[in-house]
């Protein structure tokens, strides 16, 4: 068996780009364009990460409502995002994206009928071109 050893992957046409062969051999996908630009694991209370990729700071706005800075700034407001939080109660629990900016993602989470803003640790992915 033989390592691999690298710092760098260098595409051969383009530099920041490299075409990976999908399942089957048929198809083909561009490494740069699925990987995941940020990432955060927020605690859900106070301004604390347990892990993040790419952040530069968190913002608490009120009961529920965070603001993610993200380290290096996305191409435009155009990405995609995945917001989730964990839900540890019987009661239903959503979160949405409230707003979004080169170099910021806000989520809100609600919980209950009631649609009552709480406080829940949050999980944020961010896809797109970076600046």
């Amino acid at each position: 068996m033989s390592t691999l050893l690298l710092n760098t992957l260098t595409g051969k046409t383009s530099a920041g780009s490299i075409v990976v062969t999908g399942e089957g051999g048929s198809t083909t996908t561009n490494l740069q364009q699925g990987v995941a630009k940020c990432w955060a694991d927020y605690s859900g209370a106070g301004t604390t990460y347990n892990d993040s990729f790419n952040t530069s700071s968190s913002t608490d706005n009120g009961t529920g409502d965070y603001t993610i800075a993200i380290g290096n700034d996305m191409g435009s407001a155009n990405f995609s995002i995945s917001a989730n939080c964990l839900n540890s109660s019987t009661q239903n629990t959503d979160c949405y994206v409230k707003a979004m900016a080169a170099g910021t993602v806000q989520t809100q989470i609600r919980t209950g009928d009631s649609g009552s803003s709480t406080d829940k640790q949050t999980f944020v992915s961010v896809h797109g071109d970076l600046a």
